[in-house]
């Protein structure tokens, strides 16, 4: 067995905020190494989880995991984004509660040839949760133009010597391809001033935003949000982990959206527009891990659970 090892951020609070039912059908859209599945089955009798990833590793882990629940179970190689696809072809119509995990597992960060961290200096500059895919890492680094790069850096990464460092890639890239998260390391370390390295690893961001790039992290995220509450029985609930200010803003405005009653315009009489509130949100501030849970895993710090109900 593949040894996927990554520990549910926040587990205890997304299981009060699915509030499980004995019979419910559940969509787990980021399997990983089926924890959050595991413990949905395991805490109830007859619960059913459909669940997708797009990491071979991941599936054959997460199934290895789950076979004492044989049967109350489908794991689907798919993205998240396709769930009424996946959802449809098992002729599930309705949902009593759906999961969204955002996160990098542990197995993806600490496995060096995936290539998803700046620790990992000689791995290769993949980055694919979804090995089958044909962008990588390195495909983003040396072939996209020094705009374009910026763009991603400033936006998915936040970093604001966006510019330096691409300029010191465009530069390093003239003379050879860079191929290894080390490569890319030296040029980020050599881009910012060593005033600015102080506060962690320097390199974080820019691996976070061509990460987010290489797997479309952040496309279709809010359709997914509104058209998942959507698949919801009135009752059900949609529970999300985001792990960046960029994904938690998303299913923020998704959450307004659909729980606003009128988007009509204000001086407008009477409401012409039909919209109506779809949900109720039960986390007017995203709930955050305990200082326990913080003490045990670092990763968690980061994490931020939102939670809705349908009505």
């Amino acid at each position: 067995m593949i040894n996927f090892s990554h520990k549910s951020v926040m587990l205890e609070e997304c299981m009060n905020g699915l509030n499980l039912k004995n019979d419910g059908i559940y969509f787990d859209g980021t399997i990983g190494g089926g924890g959050h599945t595991f413990e949905i089955l395991d805490r109830t009798e007859n619960a059913r989880v459909i669940g997708t990833d797009l990491d071979d590793d991941a599936i054959v882990a997460a199934s290895k995991r789950l076979e004492k629940f044989n049967g109350r179970f489908t794991i689907v190689k798919s993205n998240y984004k396709d769930f009424d696809k996946v959802l449809n072809d098992l002729n599930v119509d309705k949902l009593d509660g759906a999961l969204l995990d955002f996160g990098v597992s542990s197995y993806q960060l600490d496995t060096k040839e995936r290539g998803f961290s700046y620790m990992a200096k000689e791995a290769p500059l993949d980055m694919r949760m979804n090995q089958d895919a044909y962008l990588t890492a390195e495909k983003v680094v040396n072939e996209y133009d020094e705009r374009k790069l910026i763009n991603i850096l400033r936006t998915y990464g936040e970093e604001k010597f966006a510019t330096n460092i691409v300029k010191n890639i465009v530069n390093v890239r003239q003379q050879k391809r860079i191929t290894t998260c080390g490569e890319l390391v030296g040029i980020i370390e050599q881009s910012i001033p060593k005033k600015f390295q102080q506060n962690g690893p320097c390199a974080r961001k820019t691996f976070q935003a061509i990460r987010i790039e290489v797997n479309d992290e952040l496309g279709g995220l809010y359709d997914l949000v509104v058209g998942l509450a959507m698949k919801l029985k009135v009752g059900g609930r949609l529970v999300i982990l985001t792990f960046h200010s960029l994904e938690d803003r998303i299913v923020k405005n998704a959450f307004n959206f659909l729980e606003t009653d009128c988007i009509c315009d204000k001086s407008l009489p009477v409401c012409v527009c039909g919209k109506r509130s779809e949900i109720k949100i039960l986390t007017k501030k995203p709930e955050t891990a305990g200082v326990n849970e913080l003490d045990e895993n670092s990763r968690a710090k980061c994490a931020k659970l939102r939670i809705a109900e349908k009505i």
